[in-house]
């Protein structure tokens, strides 16, 4: 095997990829390094400069990065001649990933499922679902969310609740209405709280049955269980369970984006379970593949009204992204290491909880399991009738690049990139975690006391 040569400089292979990549590309402006190996919870760049990751790949990682058995289901195929991409024939390597999916599933869904392979991302899962409840239905009209991310594509992108991408791009799919989500810090009606749920799932109600509201019957309602790019908004579970009961007193389709939240992050194998509901459509990527790149529809077999090659993609026979699907499957689902992700999301919530009483700039902090959200305000602002202070974008940017100085990578989201949010493994360490928080909370400190100065 001819061993990998690699340039002892950063800027070297940035300097590359700057002359010959999009000008889209957005990770490498915040983290301007060249990757030259990565294990569990920990990058290395070229220049031999040790990275911990809560990143992982927007949570793609399950289990980290190659984590040893994962890597061995996926050896095991290539090394004994085993058939790598499929198109959507069966194997055996397929039928045990499908198997394990569905006995995941709530008990209601999982005698009564179908499953339908995307081209493997996300966005495609989402133009998939859209697609199969229109068929099913034959209506037209799609109920989205504010602050909602489905993804980039043509109409996924149609479906998300952020203005800057959909901008520049003109008649994106027609007919998508959005409905507020629950944002307590921020509450839509400005309210907060409880008042504010009540308010949200009494509009979303009373639109839906009044016959003077402008919006026909939709072919489908999606929803994230835990918004993720939007700020790491956790819904509260009587919205979840009066949009499910809506949705099924009117015979419309509840779609559920679990793409992010996912796969045990919230705690849970799939976030909707703790609102004991049980929706028509879920939409699982990122972790489902084990590393590899996997989109999946989940769905009750009453809507599989479509026809052979309704939707289709060269790429949804990825036989190494089953393997090591299944692996992650097996070992996330197990009540033990759930509950493990539960304290181990406990311990940074708490910290921030309490950083949040000694400094200015953090305004809120959000949690389920391993999907944590911590927004950054401007406290020279003016508050609203909330208390809450401005979104700041800014302060977050200076945290962000703060942290990568100090290597640790972290993402932001949220109305303004204001949310710092925490996507790491699911078996980081509990000394991992203390090491993250120590940066965290210098660099926090640090940035408060510039900015109140």
């Amino acid at each position: 095997m001819n061993e990998i040569l690699y340039k002892q400089s950063n800027k070297y292979y940035l300097d590359r990829q700057n002359e010959t990549e999009s000008n889209s590309r957005s990770y490498p402006r915040k983290f301007p390094f060249a990757i030259k190996s990565a294990k569990g919870s920990y990058l290395e760049d070229v220049e031999g400069n040790k990275y911990l990751d809560f990143l992982c790949g927007a949570g793609t990682l399950a289990l980290g990065h190659n984590d040893p058995e994962v890597n061995q289901s996926m050896i095991t195929l290539l090394t004994n001649d085993a058939p790598l991409h499929t198109l959507d024939l069966t194997t055996p390597v397929k039928d045990r990933f499908v198997h394990t999916l569905l006995n995941l599933l709530p008990d209601e869904l999982k005698n009564n499922a179908k499953i339908q392979f995307c081209s493997p991302s996300g966005t495609d899962a989402v133009d998939a679902a859209i697609k199969l409840c229109k068929t099913a239905t034959g209506r037209s009209s799609v109920i989205a969310f504010t602050g909602a991310y489905h993804g980039m594509g043509h109409g996924a992108l149609a479906l998300t609740g952020n203005l800057s991408a959909k901008q520049k791009v003109n008649a994106l799919m027609p007919d998508v209405h959005f409905m507020p989500y629950p944002y307590s810090y921020r509450c839509p009606f400005g309210l907060g709280g409880e008042a504010g749920t009540d308010a949200i799932c009494a509009y979303f109600e009373r639109v839906l049955k009044d016959p003077e509201s402008g919006i026909t019957k939709p072919a489908a309602v999606i929803l994230e269980t835990i918004q993720g790019e939007g700020g790491v908004i956790p819904a509260p579970i009587k919205f979840l369970q009066t949009v499910r009961r809506v949705t099924k007193e009117l015979g419309i389709p509840m779609i559920v984006d679990e793409i992010q939240c996912g796969i045990g992050r919230s705690g849970k194998f799939f976030a909707f379970e703790y609102a004991n509901i049980v929706p028509d459509v879920i939409l699982s990527s990122k972790a489902i593949g084990g590393s590899q790149p996997m989109a999946v529809v989940i769905y009750n077999k009453d809507l599989d009204l479509w026809q052979p090659g309704a939707h289709a993609g060269t790429f949804r026979g990825n036989q190494l992204a089953m393997a090591a699907g299944t692996v992650v499957m097996e070992r996330v689902s197990q009540p033990e290491f759930l509950q493990e992700v539960l304290e181990k999301g406990a311990i940074i919530e708490n910290r921030l909880l309490a950083l949040k009483k000694e400094v200015s700039i953090l305004g809120d902090v959000r949690a389920k399991g391993l999907m944590l959200g911590f927004e950054f305000i401007d406290p020279k602002g003016e508050a609203d009738a909330l208390g809450s202070y401005p979104a700041s974008g800014d302060i977050a940017a200076q945290v962000q690049h703060e942290c990568f100085n100090n290597h640790l990578i972290m993402e932001k989201g949220g109305r303004y990139g204001s949310v710092m949010r925490c996507l790491c493994a699911l078996n980081v360490s509990p000394e991992e975690i203390h090491i993250m928080l120590d940066i965290l909370e210098t660099v926090i400190r640090k940035v408060d006391a510039d900015a109140t100065n």
